[in-house]
């Protein structure tokens, strides 16, 4: 098997639209730590299970590889600022953001279009990222469209719902 360029791969994964989220969780201490990921997919419904894919050169790799429940937050049309924060900023990404901040649980942040709370169900090593496998514990939905992401570009979920084909 010849060696991939890693730039082109990772454009040629970019064609691929995806929702865009940010994935929390607390430190031993309490700290919130989160970042953004398009690495998100439903698994199953029976039992409720959907995973994430922490990348190993995050500075909080190591909080989601053990922590006991994180938080999937799907952003909401309009927030790409929070998007770019998680991605990007080193600083604190929850000062001067809203989120609900209840001790022992992950933050769930204000305005999204939807979060899933969950108990860890599995962490499987997968090359330079995880599989953080978790069991739905409890999920609310909001009435805003999602936000999208593709070829490093942020479009709006209620647009590409309109653009339909019919032949």
């Amino acid at each position: 098997m010849r060696p991939f360029d890693p730039k082109a791969l990772r454009q040629a994964f970019s064609v691929f639209p995806t929702g865009v989220t940010i994935v929390t969780a607390r430190t031993a201490d309490g700290t919130p730590v989160g970042f953004t990921a398009n690495s998100f997919t439903s698994v199953s419904l029976d039992p409720p299970l959907l995973l994430v894919c922490p990348g190993r050169y995050l500075s909080s790799f190591s909080v989601f590889e053990n922590c006991e429940r994180f938080a999937v937050n799907v952003l909401a049309d309009g927030q790409e600022a929070l998007s770019d924060r998680f991605a990007r900023f080193g600083g604190d990404r929850f000062a001067q953001i809203g989120w609900w901040d209840e001790a022992g649980m992950p933050p769930v942040l204000d305005g999204v279009a939807a979060h899933f709370l969950c108990a860890t169900h599995r962490v499987i090593p997968a090359g330079d990222h995880i599989v953080l496998m978790g069991a739905v514990e409890a999920f609310e939905r909001s009435d805003r469209r999602g936000l999208g992401f593709a070829e490093q570009t942020y479009f709006s979920l209620g647009d590409a719902g309109r653009a339909r084909h019919y032949g």
